[in-house]
């Protein structure tokens, strides 16, 4: 099977991502592409791969996303932005409702966040904070600051799902292979946790900064994760670490964001949306596996631009 795509990454998240609006593909079909693009070892290589994929009477636009390892994710905040360019570039817009699995976000331009940067901003939520809807069955419907017996941990968690299910504590320092054992617990898929969950450790930094470590369902240990930015943020507020409606810059292994969060569960993100290069590629679906990759177009100024902003704040 051909398959076109572009190469991006948002704040450091990168994907293969597909225009998928022509293509009627079944879901099994989706989730071999996935595995076959997103390899490491393979051709392309990605934290997974995203579609664009048709509108609705209330959407200009549909996204989906499947994990590296073929799972579908109810949402990817950083994928949401890739998407949302493409989409707005095809479409001749700059802002729409775009429809994910369980929910609509709201993408609109933003000014650049620097020279030559494409940026989005996404509004997304409500939150949630019933873990029972997850399912996570612990005893309790709501997990603020208060540990979790079940995942073996002392660490006390809050529980947000927006609408990806984010476990999220704050630490003075992020010890990774930490992070990874309690990931690696919650990606076992326990009868307490079904579904499985994503799991971050976050700094805070200064008056107005996070930095967020995250260990991501059907993926593991990832330089970046929109929607666990969006999480922490809103833990930080809820727990009274941030103060709600205030500008936080979220910082993480791929780059940063801006975000805001809403005392009425809603949480604003700003980030970049940057295109690396155009390629085709064959892949077997019987095998999951990716061929050779044929490069057509390189964006390499844009490349340049967000090397720019990495180094501006190393």
């Amino acid at each position: 099977m051909h398959i076109d795509f572009i190469k991006c990454h948002g704040s450091g998240n990168d994907f293969p991502l597909v225009d998928a609006r022509a293509l009627t593909l079944d879901d099994a079909s989706w989730a071999r592409i996935a595995v076959a693009l997103a390899d490491r070892n393979g051709s392309v290589g990605g934290d997974g791969l995203l579609l664009l994929t048709a509108g609705d009477a209330l959407h200009a636009m549909g996204f989906r996303m499947f994990n590296s390892d073929g799972s579908e994710a109810e949402t990817c905040l950083n994928g949401v932005r890739c998407v949302a360019r493409l989409g707005f570039e095809a479409l001749g817009i700059e802002r729409a409702a775009m429809r994910l699995q369980t929910s609509t976000v709201e993408v609109w331009r933003d000014p650049d966040l620097a020279p030559g940067v494409a940026t989005i901003r996404e509004v997304a939520g409500p939150v949630n904070l019933d873990v029972t809807q997850w399912p996570m069955t612990v005893g309790a419907e709501r997990i603020v600051d208060a540990p979790i017996p079940a995942l073996g941990s002392a660490r006390v968690f809050t529980a947000v799902a927006i609408p990806n299910p984010h476990l999220v504590s704050f630490v003075d320092s992020v010890d990774e292979a930490e992070l990874v054992a309690l990931g690696e617990r919650c990606e076992a898929a326990p009868a307490w946790l079904p579904n499985r969950a994503n799991v971050s450790f976050v700094e805070l930094r200064g008056e107005d900064a996070l930095f967020v470590r995250t260990f991501e369902r059907g993926v593991g240990l990832t330089d970046s994760c929109g929607s666990a930015m969006a999480a922490s943020t809103y833990a930080a507020c809820l727990t009274g670490r941030r103060a709600f409606d205030s500008e936080i810059t979220v910082f993480n292994r791929g780059g940063l964001i801006r975000a805001q969060a809403g005392a009425d569960g809603m949480v604003r993100l700003s980030g970049n949306a940057t295109f690396e290069w155009v390629g085709s590629v064959e892949i077997d679906l019987a095998t999951r596996t990716a061929g050779p990759v044929s490069v057509t177009r390189r964006h390499d100024d844009e490349v340049a631009a967000w090397r720019g902003v990495i180094a501006a704040i190393a």
